[in-house]
């Protein structure tokens, strides 16, 4: 039975499917330099994409962070209560001076603004399956699982949002996950070790972390790579596989980890793959979703360097360019049935209708796509909440 949740809320037409909160960057003390992510890349991007005037701040989605409620989706209620020892925290993000602070400022001020990118991602799942496409500028944190975290992952985002499709979306019952983060996604890996509704590709680094070999026996095609790997190599490999992943199972869903840590002279990544590269590789995997008419959904993950952020605005330009993005990628298209007139901001207010807690599908904008037939077995009534159970 599923709870209630605001992650779920309509959002108007005018508004890009582009999920952002300036809570997302991480700020405090200067501790946050202490790890070689850059916690403030996500309020970056959005600043060269307002420059260059694709984005305004009123037709961008405004994330909401989610619940303790929305968490235990996937999360263990002791792994939840775990993360309120800022030791335990400090281990998770590789930041070994947080476990000196009180926990209220470590919830306030790191697991916060990971929470509501977590809720982003979520959020953004619905919107990729209303619109066609959706990009979390945050998200990604493809180490964590349902009861472990680590790598800067303290909740396991993808999980949620799939798991989140999965149960409150009508016909969704297959998703595919291209994550092409420099590092083994062992996160979701972990999660979806047993579910054959989720078919893994993976494309990372050999040598680096996290090296979770168990965790291997859930991925349906991996490509592993050599150190120093250089563009002509990794975007044949892109292409071939991720159209490979695609033709093997068509899902409802792709979910798609663009973690930009490839980048030549990335301190983690140990791969060579240049700012252009970058952008052709997302333009590949956006094409292949497109052709199909596939509902894609991608988050930013990894990126250890201080141009990442230029590079993935640069690359969703791009995508918009190319037309795979943007309003002339809906153009002609009928307009979601859960849509309603309320602004876009997380913070306005509005009625909590059955609609915010389960929602049915609505016709995909993408005319192309068409769910597997899926037999209904059941429908379970709760006081505000309507679940139609499918198998």
């Amino acid at each position: 039975i599923c709870h209630r949740t605001e992650l779920y809320s309509s959002v108007p037409r005018t508004c890009l499917p582009i999920v952002y909160h300036p809570d997302y960057n991480i700020t405090f003390m200067g501790l946050e330099k202490l790890h070689p992510f850059d916690a403030g890349k996500w309020g970056k991007v959005i600043h060269f994409l307002k420059e260059e005037q694709f984005i305004a701040d009123g037709n961008i989605v405004e994330a909401r962070e989610a619940t303790e409620e929305d968490l235990l989706v996937v999360h263990t209620k002791r792994y939840l209560n775990r993360l309120k020892w800022s030791m335990v925290v400090a281990t998770i993000t590789e930041i070994p001076p947080l476990l000196l602070l009180p926990n209220f400022l470590v919830q306030r001020k790191v697991l916060r603004p990971l929470r509501t990118q977590t809720g982003g991602t979520i959020m953004a799942g619905k919107l990729a399956v209303d619109r066609g496409w959706a990009i979390n500028v945050g998200g990604g944190f493809h180490h964590c699982s349902s009861d472990r975290g680590g790598g800067f992952c303290a909740y396991a985002d993808i999980t949620l949002a799939i798991k989140f499709l999965f149960e409150r979306v009508e016909g969704m019952s297959r998703a595919t996950i291209i994550d092409l983060d420099a590092h083994q996604g062992n996160g979701h890996e972990r999660d979806f070790l047993d579910d054959r509704r989720v078919f893994i590709m993976d494309m990372y680094n050999r040598y680096i972390y996290p090296g979770d070999e168990s965790a291997k026996r859930a991925i349906k095609r991996k490509v592993e790579l050599d150190w120093g790997t250089e563009d002509s190599e990794y975007l044949q490999k892109v292409e071939l596989h991720s159209e490979g992943a695609l033709n093997e199972v068509r899902p409802d869903i792709i979910v798609y980890n663009a973690g930009t840590d490839i980048l030549d002279g990335d301190p983690l990544g140990g791969l060579s793959i240049s700012p252009q590269g970058i952008v052709k590789r997302d333009e590949i995997v956006f094409r292949a979703a497109r052709r199909r008419g596939i509902p894609i959904l991608m988050v930013t993950s990894g990126g250890y360097q201080k141009k990442t952020a230029r590079i993935i605005a640069d690359s969703i330009l791009n995508l918009q360019q190319q037309g795979l993005i943007g309003a002339e990628a809906l153009e002609g298209e009928g307009s979601s049935s859960l849509v309603t007139s309320m602004m876009c901001s997380s913070g306005s207010q509005h009625s909590q209708t059955p609609e915010n807690q389960c929602s049915c599908r609505s016709a995909s904008p993408w005319s192309t796509h068409q769910s597997p037939k899926a037999e209904k077995r059941s429908v379970i009534n709760e006081p505000g909440c309507t679940v139609e159970l499918y198998s």
